[in-house]
């Protein structure tokens, strides 16, 4: 465990390792006032952090402070004249059901800023929580969905109607009118800030919600109000997916990271400050000849397990929630220096960054 050790993280096992110095109180009320989304932690990745218990969900929700209007975009705008309805500011301060279909099993969660994703055993997505920049992929800007409900993912994004992109995957039909390509159930979900992503059975990537700086990756910064494949990955087979407040990061196959989103602190992992709306490949020499595993995004950082157990960080560090012994952002991968342990697993937080180990056989 390493980065900020505030709001009850220094409180851990003593067999925990806290690494970075805790912040004073008046810095982390400036940095929370600072922030876009102060309580929007984007911090999710379809390999870590699923909670089930026999198929059934148990969920905690708290009300989230008001954000800037600044940061709210033109979005808000298109929502409408809503008010906040009570049901808005309700809070739950115990564990409680969250009730799905009859039958449905539960296999995995993530939780978003405001929004929380389920997967189910078939590979259904359900979602409820703050739809307001459509991060619940139901086609529109609903701002509040109380009750779970089935996001229609594969029959929103299963087609693509470009032959040539179509044909250059062997997905052409005879009509030439659509094309199948996304695969037929989803594997794996991120909830990001205020987007959200999924993975299908065949290695597409579709994303949905808030897409400001590109996070959905494709090519815009416009909002994506139901699930779109991401079709600039149509020819690589995608592992895994992970979403921060402002990035996205998939893991293919055979290794390779691709980031797209946001990039102010570096968080890309691209070695430059520019956002990149569509996916980009990391080529940092630091992962030359590396195969990331795992992967994660915190709000403005990122990191990555290998096959060979290394843990790579980068982005924002001001809590030195990169593990490198300082606190200096960085722009490209770099190496967290752990030692006579193998890494199995990595959850990055708002302020922190968490690591599974087990000592070497």
């Amino acid at each position: 465990m390493w980065g900020g050790v505030h709001m009850g993280l220094e409180r851990v096992h003593s067999n925990w390792k806290v690494i970075g110095e805790q912040p004073a109180i008046g810095s982390l009320e400036k940095d929370e006032r600072q922030s876009a989304f102060p309580n929007e932690q984007g911090v999710s990745s379809a390999l870590h952090g699923s909670r089930s218990i026999s198929g059934t969900i148990v969920n905690y929700d708290g009300k989230g402070s008001e954000e800037t209007a600044k940061r709210r975009r033109l979005s808000s705008a298109k929502q409408g004249p809503e008010s906040s309805s009570p049901s808005d500011e309700a809070l739950s301060t115990l564990p409680c059901l969250v009730t799905l279909g009859v039958g449905v099993k539960i296999t995995a969660v993530s939780a978003g800023g405001r929004h929380t994703l389920a997967l189910s055993d078939v590979g259904q997505v359900w979602g409820w929580g703050y739809g307001g920049e459509g991060q619940l992929g139901l086609g529109s800007r609903t701002r509040m969905v109380s009750s779970p409900h089935l996001v229609p993912c594969i029959e929103s994004a299963s087609y693509v109607k470009d032959r040539a992109s179509a044909s250059s995957k062997g997905n052409t039909s005879s009509e030439g009118h659509a094309y199948r390509v996304v695969g037929s159930c989803v594997k794996a979900i991120a909830c990001g800030g205020r987007h959200s992503a999924v993975v299908t059975d065949s290695g597409a990537v579709l994303t949905f919600g808030w897409g400001l700086y590109g996070q959905c990756g494709n090519g815009s910064t416009d909002d994506e109000l139901s699930p779109k494949c991401v079709s600039s990955l149509l020819g690589v087979r995608i592992l895994g997916v992970a979403a921060g407040l402002w990035h996205t990061l998939c893991i293919s196959v055979d290794g390779g990271v691709y980031a797209f989103g946001g990039n102010q602190f570096g968080q890309l992992g691209t070695g430059l400050d520019q956002a990149e709306t569509l996916p980009k490949l990391l080529d940092a020499p630091s992962l030359e000849s590396m195969n990331a595993k795992i992967v994660s995004c915190g709000a403005r950082h990122s990191a990555i397990v290998t096959e060979d157990s290394r843990v790579f960080c980068w982005g924002w560090n001001k809590y030195g929630q990169l593990g490198l012994g300082d606190s200096i952002d960085r722009s490209i991968p770099s190496q967290v220096p752990i030692e006579n342990l193998r890494m199995m697993n990595v959850s990055c937080g708002w302020w922190h960054t968490l690591a599974l180990a087990q000592s070497p056989i």
